[in-house]
C-alpha cells in the first residue's frame, strides 16, 4: 500500500435504521500508524460506526476504504487486518482460555499460535486462568481475553469500542499501556510497529493519553477533529461540552415542527 494512501478513509458515510438517521456524511482519513480516538454523548453514533468500519454492519450510503480496499467489495481482505474490541467479546463460554485463542488462531490461520498464545495471556495477566472455561470469568477477565483475541494474528488496524469496560483499574491500566505500545509511544517492550488505531472511549483522560487525533462525534457527525499534541482534559473539557451542546441544538431546531433560531 502506497504510503500516500490513508489506512481508512471514509466518503460521505451514512447510516440509518428505518427513519432514524445515525451516521450523517463522515468523512475521515486515518494515517497509517495513527491513533485517533473518538469521543461523544451516548447515542451519538460511535457504536454503529465502529461496526461499519469491523464490517459487521454495512452503509446506507457513502464509502469505506481499508488498506485501500473497497469495504462493499473486499470484506474479506478487509477483516484480516482488523483486530476488535467491541461491546460483544465474541468468545465461546464453553471453551478455555487457550482453547478460545487457539481456534481463533487456526481461523486466521497462523501456522504456529501457540507461543503467540503463551505471550498473549501472559500480556493480560490471564496466564495462571488459561485452562479454566470462559464462563467461570469475571467481566473484566473476559474482556482481558477478549483483548488478547484481537491482537492475536498481530492485525494492522484495531478498533477497540470502549475496551476498559468493565476492567478493574489495575487492568484498565496494562490496556492503556498495551496500546501505549502498539502506538508506538512505549517501544521498551513491543515491537516497535505502530499499529493503527479507533478507540472510542468516554474517558477525556485516558483517551489522549493515546492519541494522535481527537475527533468529536455528536448527532451523527463529525463535529471536531484537531491533533491531541499539548491538548489536557481541563482544556479539552470545554471544547467537547460546547460542540455536543450544538449539536443537540442543531438536531432539536432541525426536527420537523420546530422552528429555528431563539
Amino acid at each position: 500500500m502506497s504510503a500516500n494512501v490513508p489506512m481508512i478513509e471514509l466518503r460521505k458515510l451514512t447510516k440509518a435504521f428505518g427513519s432514524k438517521v445515525a451516521l450523517r456524511g463522515i468523512d475521515l482519513r486515518v494515517a497509517v500508524g495513527e491513533s485517533l480516538v473518538i469521543f461523544g454523548p451516548n447515542g451519538a453514533g460511535k457504536t454503529t460506526l465502529i461496526r461499519i468500519l469491523s464490517s459487521l454492519s454495512r452503509p446506507t450510503g457513502g464509502s469505506v476504504h481499508i488498506g485501500g480496499l473497497d469495504l462493499r467489495t473486499h470484506a474479506d481482505g478487509i477483516r484480516r487486518y482488523l483486530g476488535v474490541v467491541s461491546h460483544a467479546p465474541l468468545l465461546y463460554d464453553s471453551l478455555t482460555a487457550e482453547e478460545n485463542l487457539r481456534f481463533f488462531g487456526r481461523l486466521y490461520s497462523l501456522p504456529d499460535p501457540e507461543p503467540r498464545v503463551t505471550a498473549l495471556l501472559e500480556r493480560v495477566g490471564l496466564a495462571g486462568r488459561r485452562a479454566d472455561l470462559v464462563r467461570t470469568f469475571s467481566r473484566g477477565m473476559v474482556q482481558r481475553l477478549a483483548i488478547a483475541r484481537a491482537l492475536l494474528h498481530d492485525p494492522a488496524v484495531l478498533l477497540l469500542d470502549e475496551p476498559d469496560t468493565g476492567l478493574d483499574p489495575q487492568a484498565a491500566e496494562m490496556l492503556h499501556g498495551l496500546l501505549a505500545e502498539l502506538s508506538g509511544r512505549q517501544t521498551t517492550s513491543g515491537d516497535g510497529l505502530r499499529r493503527t488505531i479507533v478507540t472510542i472511549t468516554h474517558s477525556l483522560e485516558r483517551g489522549l493519553a493515546i492519541a494522535d487525533r481527537v475527533a468529536i462525534l455528536a448527532n451523527g457527525r463529525l463535529v471536531y477533529e484537531a491533533p491531541a499534541a499539548g491538548l489536557t482534559p481541563a482544556a479539552f473539557r470545554p471544547l467537547y461540552d460546547q460542540h455536543c451542546a450544538a449539536a443537540l441544538r442543531n438536531a432539536y431546531q432541525t426536527r420537523p415542527g420546530n422552528r429555528g433560531g431563539g
